[in-house]
């Protein structure tokens, strides 16, 4: 089962990764100035993730693929890490919507 980790950067803000069952990140967020705010883009994330259209797939400078979870607004909630092929973006983006309904929250804030 997947979990986010809401942790603190360096400048305050807060922000969360969405991990697999085996600990690897699939997701990551912006920086938030409140855990509140941070809270409420783990929600968007369990709701969007539902949605196809809601993940923008794309490709990086260096051609590697990656995508961005959108809310409905189309901010950007969280985006992925960089993928060797176009399947291993389609597998992370699959794994995103798996483990995020259900996914525990855990804090790492020292």
């Amino acid at each position: 089962m997947g979990s986010f980790v809401i942790s603190k950067r360096k400048n305050g803000e807060f922000q969360f990764a969405l991990k697999a069952g085996n600990g690897q990140v699939i997701l990551s967020s912006e920086g938030y100035t409140t855990k509140a705010a941070c809270e409420n883009g783990i929600e968007s994330v369990r709701k969007n993730s539902q949605d196809d259209k809601r993940f923008d797939r794309l490709e990086s400078k260096n051609g590697k693929p990656y995508f961005n979870l959108k809310a409905t607004n189309g901010q950007i909630i969280g985006n992925s890490e960089m993928y060797e092929s176009v399947a291993a973006r389609e597998n992370g983006i699959a794994s995103v919507a798996k483990n995020a309904p259900d996914a525990t929250v855990k804090e790492e804030l020292e």
